[in-house]
Order: C-alpha cells, then structure tokens, then sequence
C-alpha cells in the first residue's frame, strides 16, 4: 500500500470537496480512536480550518484521555486545529429522564448517546458554515454496518470509508498519530465502560477483513477452520441485518398513471 499517495490523495479529495461546497473547513468528533484520530488528521494537513469536538457522555476515562491527547497533539503541530469540550452528560440525563423507562434498552440509549453527538457536531458546522465529517472505515459502513444510522452515520462527506481497518493503522503510523490511540482497542465509545468493538460483534477487525474479502471471491468452504466459519457467519448476519443503514432510503414511487 502506498500510504503518503494515499494520504496525499484523501487531503486533496477533502480540499477539493470543501472548495466546491462552499464550506469553510470540518467539524469532527474526537473519540480517542484510531478512526477519528487519523480522519481529524488528514482534515488538518489540508490547511482548511478544522474544529475538533471532544463530546464525553459518561465517558470511560481512558477514551477521554486519549481524545485530549490527540487534540493537544493535532493543536501543537496544526495551527489551523481548534477544539472544543461540550459535556453532554447532563443533556443525555435529561433525554433519559424524558423517555419512558421501558424503552430505555442499552442498544437504543447507546444510539442515543450518538444523536445527541451529531446534534452538537451540526449545530457547530451550520454556525461556522463548517463539514461534518465522518470517520467510518470500510468494514464499519459497508461490511458489517457497525455505526449509528443519523448518529455517527449522519455526516456531509466521509474521507476513510474506503479504507479497510488494518489500513487505517497503517495510515495512522505514517503519520506519527499518539501511539496511545495505535495500541488500543477499537471502541465506540458509546457505553460507560471499557467494551472494545470486539466484545460487541464477537469478531476482531482482522477477521472481519478476511470475511469481507473473502465473500467477495468465495474460496472453498469445505477448507475452512471452525472459527473462520463463525466469522463468516457473523458479518454475514450483521451485513444482512444492517442493510437498512447501507442502502438509500426506501421511497414509495406513485405509478405515473395515477397522478
């Protein structure tokens, strides 16, 4: 893989973008992960102005760290980086208090954590006539559809969804991201504990690669191992589930002869 071709591509895709909107930079959020850290990143080598939102909701602390840090690193080598803290624990307290208790189920509040963070992310980008840029790799948008539909999901432009995870590491090395961010596990951040992505799906990022791959030229399935054959079936599963976030909008079209 040719990473600074790569990188020098993306950061003139994202300049090009902006040029043609009309737009005066990128608004991001700041996770402490791998994604957000290398998208922010490649926003910042544009030279456009770039806002990075650190958005803790009853954040696990080592999440939080990590987004500082990243921030103070992006800020000392990019002066076109500003930041932001919006805590937004009181404001989900009270979204919680308003809904009714036999809703409140860990994977729909969890979606509502990432709503409530979009929220914040367009009101800075519409004041600031700013992009909200997504950090959404390959595997997470179109393999196994592993992000929040108009939380996370809900974006202007997205500079890292061709990218495979392990590419993103490799992208985030080149570039001298805080090795904090390179070592730990993928997380989402959208719990108040340490649950990596891994806990939740049940595979790796590595393994849900070799699925993707895999199932776009199908090998021999009788020479498969038992754990590659529970992979196989996990993104497939998720992939098949999570179509309704991949795919456009279903609209109902009206027969012409009945208008």
């Amino acid at each position: 893989m040719k990473n600074q071709e790569i990188i020098n591509h993306i950061v003139q895709w994202l300049n090009d973008y902006s040029e043609q909107s009309k737009t005066n930079g990128f608004v991001i959020g700041i996770s402490g992960g791998i994604d957000s850290a290398l998208t922010s990143t490649l926003c910042a080598k544009t030279g456009m102005p770039v806002i990075c939102l650190n958005m803790p909701i009853h954040q696990h602390k080592a999440e939080y760290d990590r987004g500082h840090e990243h921030i103070d690193w992006l800020k000392k080598n990019f002066n076109n980086v500003s930041s932001y803290e919006v805590e937004l624990t009181e404001t989900f307290k009270s979204i919680s208090a308003a809904l009714p208790t036999d809703i409140q189920d860990w994977l729909t509040m969890a979606n509502t954590r990432s709503r409530l963070r979009m929220i914040t992310l367009y009101a800075f980008a519409c004041n600031k006539k700013m992009l909200v840029t997504g950090t959404g790799n390959k595997v997470e948008d179109f393999g196994v559809g592993f992000f929040t539909k108009y939380g996370d999901g809900g974006i202007d432009l997205s500079p890292i969804a061709d990218l495979m995870k392990s590419e993103v590491f490799a992208l985030a090395k080149e570039l001298g991201i805080v090795n904090s961010i390179q070592i730990a596990k993928p997380t989402d951040g959208l719990f108040a504990d340490s649950r990596s992505d891994e806990d939740q799906i049940g595979a790796s990022y590595d393994e849900l690669e070799w699925a993707m791959i895999f199932l776009s030229n199908p090998g021999d399935f009788t020479k498969l191992t038992e754990r590659q054959e529970i992979v196989l079936d996990i993104y497939s599963r998720m992939h098949k589930t999570n179509q309704h976030k991949m795919n456009p909008i279903p609209v109902c079209v009206i027969p012409k002869n009945f208008l």
